[in-house]
């Protein structure tokens, strides 16, 4: 008899260990620098958007199942969740304030495996507009039983009963947060585990070609539908911190607005990119909830923003990011920094000129019953005379006439260093 001992040794990734730490740190220490006014709520309104976007991703990013209804899955954790708070507070069942989004996990994979099973038969546009019946649906449903749903005013709750655990009462917003960063992190390193395993491969196969996947042997909707139930999970739990930070859930969080909202989030960041979505969920909570405190011109800025997105930079931030990562691995940043600085000054410049052309037609149509006078940038404009709006068309004209004049000089230079190392890259291949 020969006895075989084989021993593998696999070296640590050190990068891997690394990004990991960095990013547990940066959680921790977030709260610490950003402590002023409600930035405590911003930062926990960006964790739970964060692990929605990514779940998201799941479907889209790494499955390429463009789903309108995603928000069903989070919504109807985040019920579940603030259910099971109203049932612990009362002292019927036992459940810790922390595992409250286990509950929103567990509620949004039961309803993964139950309607996944039906939009998941079909795939390409099929699934997107089974996906955007189900929300219709379910938010239909919101109004119909008010029993479960609470109706138009929601179901509310107090995230604050029994007794402290380790002295956390979470009735502080920074316990809140830290709750939220730990699952946060978490629910991330499940989701970036769930890109190395067999399905994850498979998923991004079936992505890719599914004609292909189904000729090996393998069952395509099998692998859709196992990807959306623990799409659905994560979802979930992103749901149940939501019900915890707010206290309250509303048929808004089942709605197709939401569902709209985490597509247009996970795109803008980068769906192509495992921390693209996460990239989105932070400008999405810029855009939807900072930047809607000072303009009632939001809604028109995160939409150009996207169409400029979908237009020059369908990759996402996360794209432009990881491109120019690239450009510099190669040693030829120092070759476009010269003509980037210049367009982006340009940019700026034509950006200043957009935003006081927009605020100012926006105060002078829809606000000048209180006046026409206007504070832009910290200085007190009339709306209604010809000085300012002369100022801005001279500033859209200079700004426009330097960022066609720098783009070209860009364009040019980004052109010739990535045919570059196109060139280099096939030389090393060969």
């Amino acid at each position: 008899m020969t006895i075989t001992n084989t021993m593998k040794y696999s070296p640590l990734n050190i990068g891997r260990i690394i990004v990991w730490s960095l990013f547990a740190v940066v959680l921790i220490v977030a709260p610490i620098i950003f402590n002023k006014g409600a930035s405590l709520s911003l930062l926990s309104q960006m964790g739970t958007l964060m692990i929605f976007a990514l779940s998201y991703n799941m479907l889209l990013g790494q499955g390429g199942m463009l789903s309108f209804g995603h928000a069903v899955y989070s919504g109807l954790g985040a019920y579940f969740a603030i259910h099971a708070m109203n049932l612990a507070s009362g002292g019927k069942i036992w459940m810790p304030v922390a595992l409250i989004p286990l509950v929103g996990g567990i509620a949004g994979m039961f309803f993964g495996a139950l309607f996944g099973y039906v939009t998941t038969k079909k795939s390409g546009t099929t699934f997107s507009m089974i996906t955007l019946g189900i929300v219709e649906l379910v938010f239909a449903c919101s109004l119909m039983f008010p029993a479960f749903f609470g109706g138009e005013g929601g179901i509310s709750s107090n995230r604050v009963y029994g007794q402290p655990f380790f002295g956390l009462t979470y009735g502080p917003q920074i316990q809140v947060y830290y709750l939220i960063a730990f699952w946060l992190f978490i629910s991330t390193i499940g989701m970036f585990a769930f890109t190395q395993t067999p399905l994850g491969r498979i998923i991004n196969a079936v992505r890719d070609n599914p004609e292909r996947v189904e000729f090996i042997g393998y069952d395509t909707q099998w692998a859709r539908y196992l990807t959306l139930i623990l799409s659905g999970f994560f979802a979930g739990i992103s749901g149940g911190l939501s019900a915890i930070n707010f206290e309250i859930v509303t048929a808004e969080n089942v709605s197709a607005i939401r569902s709209g909202g985490v597509l247009l989030f996970a795109f803008i960041g980068g769906v192509g990119f495992f921390f693209g979505p996460m990239i989105g969920a932070i400008l999405g909570v810029f855009l939807t909830v900072m930047l809607s405190d000072f303009t009632n011109a939001w809604q028109l800025y995160l939409g150009v923003f996207f169409i400029l997105i979908v237009m020059y930079a369908p990759f996402g931030i996360a794209g432009i990011i990881m491109l120019n990562l690239r450009v510099a691995k190669f040693g030829k940043f120092k070759r476009i920094w010269p003509s980037l600085v210049a367009v982006c000054l340009a940019g700026l410049l034509l950006l200043f000129g957009t935003v006081i052309a927009v605020e100012m037609m926006y105060h002078l149509t829809l606000e000048s019953v209180n006046g026409t006078q206007k504070k832009l940038f910290g200085v007190t404009v009339d709306t209604a005379a010809a000085m300012p709006w002369i100022f801005t068309v001279a500033l859209l004209a200079i700004g426009t006439f330097l960022f066609v004049k720098t783009k070209k000089v860009f364009q040019q230079a980004w052109g010739e260093v990535n045919t570059e190392i196109e060139e280099q890259i096939r030389r090393g291949v060969a």
